[in-house]
């Protein structure tokens, strides 16, 4: 937020920018306009113009449950349940949220501090990623598209091959 330097001084405009964050993609897509509406009725009653500019950032990552269900189960038969987090969602802004408007699918989290390491964040410019963590998400990554191709196998079999009604 700025709005001028002088602490004794009502500025003639001021200017605020920031980010708004949504868990729900019906919400995301509404989110501008409900600003607007707010924006302009705090505004209007101090005879106070207003000018809202949108620049509109990642949608929220909705996991699909199937897909998630698919993820944890070959995660947890590769590294065990001990190396299992579940979290609640993030309002962080992920571009892979593009790629679950268009498919289902399932993001998940990969810890990549070594046990005896200090805490970062990952924006942090000292962050140190333990680099065999990329073995691990590597693993997961495998033994999940393993799995999925031996559903759509499964699916596609089942498709092809109906049991018959041996009641006519």
């Amino acid at each position: 937020m700025s709005a001028g330097v002088a602490p004794n001084a009502i500025p003639a405009e001021g200017y605020l920018a920031g980010t708004m964050r949504c868990l729900d993609v019906e919400v995301w897509r509404q989110a501008g306009n409900l600003l607007d509406e707010v924006i302009e009725q705090v505004a209007v009653p101090f005879g106070v113009q207003a000018r809202v500019e949108h620049i509109r950032g990642v949608p929220p990552v909705v996991n699909t449950d199937a897909e998630t269900t698919m993820l944890e189960n070959a995660a947890r038969a590769e590294l065990g349940e001990e190396s299992i987090v579940l979290v609640e969602q993030s309002m962080g802004g992920e571009d892979f949220a593009w790629i679950l408007q268009e498919v289902p699918g399932s993001m998940f989290r990969l810890g990549t501090r070594a046990p005896e390491d200090p805490v970062y964040d990952l924006h942090q410019g000292d962050y140190a990623p333990d680099e065999q963590a990329i073995g691990v998400g590597v693993r997961v990554m495998a033994a999940t598209a393993l799995r999925a191709v031996r559903f759509e196998l499964a699916k596609a079999a089942k498709a092809a091959n109906p049991v018959r009604d041996e009641a006519r």
